[in-house]
């Protein structure tokens, strides 16, 4: 982590002290993010407004789950609460706690949504990018998302999808057996409540934002005005194609596991 730095918050009248900004890394599209006491700082983006919205609602639902909106400061940054833990630096293989604990979680946040979400023209609200690298854990265990800014209306199906990939799913020799990443992801399924239909639908829907993903990274690619260097936006296409053949030749491994829903 970088050194803190010190920057002079205007004040009204009355001579203000020096506020530390620690740089937060780990985001690889928003730079600029930085913990100033407790709270962490943003640049303002086109999602800030919406992001508000929903962290507002969040709120007013008592979910706990998610930094809360404080406004902008003086230099127009979206502020939000710093949620104490720590962010895993990468994917990795989670235990089965883990990735229970994490999809009750989301399903949480989707239930806090689901009288907001229909106004705008989804079924719940969806984090879309809830991996473990936006997720806080403490005491080994994760107990809030970060990172709303891809949030938008949706079906359930779009988070429970990367969740299982982000979580569960890897080519990589080190996450395990493919049989044992498909045992894992029936797992969070039970812990997510997923019913026949959901169940039936999620080895595609698994695929489906794998292929979104790569989609997203093409775009990053082409984009000249891009943060992301452009030979490392081409590593992650061809890195999600990869995982996109791996899941496709394991899809029935995948059927097979989640058969019908577990005992609660």
């Amino acid at each position: 982590m970088s050194h803190p730095l010190a920057h002079e918050i205007p004040g009204d009248d009355v001579e203000q002290p020096l506020a530390v900004e620690q740089p937060l890394v780990g985001g690889r599209l928003t730079a600029g993010v930085v913990r100033v006491g407790d709270t962490v700082r943003r640049p303002a983006s086109p999602a800030s407004g919406f992001v508000a919205r929903l962290l507002a609602h969040l709120a007013g639902k008592g979910f706990d789950g998610c930094p809360r909106h404080l406004g902008s400061d003086q230099l127009g940054r979206d502020m939000l609460s710093f949620v104490p833990g720590h962010v895993p630096p990468r994917w990795q293989r989670f235990t089965d706690d883990q990735v229970c604990r994490a999809a009750r979680l989301l399903r949480r946040l989707h239930d806090a949504t689901r009288d907001l979400a229909p106004t705008l023209g989804g079924e719940v609200i969806c984090h879309h990018d809830p991996g473990p690298n936006n997720t806080v854990f403490r005491g080994g265990q994760p107990i809030a998302f970060i990172d709303f800014d891809f949030a938008a209306p949706g079906d359930p199906l779009e988070d429970v999808g990367y969740l299982a990939w982000a979580w569960c799913v890897s080519s990589r020799p080190d996450r395990g057996p493919v049989t044992e990443q498909a045992r894992q992801v029936r797992a969070l399924a039970d812990a997510y409540g997923l019913g026949p239909t959901g169940r039936d639908r999620l080895p595609a829907a698994i695929g489906e934002r794998l292929r979104r993903n790569e989609a997203f990274w093409r775009d990053v690619q082409d984009d000249a005005a891009a943060s992301v260097p452009r030979a490392r936006s081409a590593e992650l296409v061809a890195w999600t194609r990869h995982e996109l053949a791996y899941i496709e030749t394991n899809q029935q491994i995948f059927i097979a596991a989640l058969g019908s829903p577990g005992p609660p």
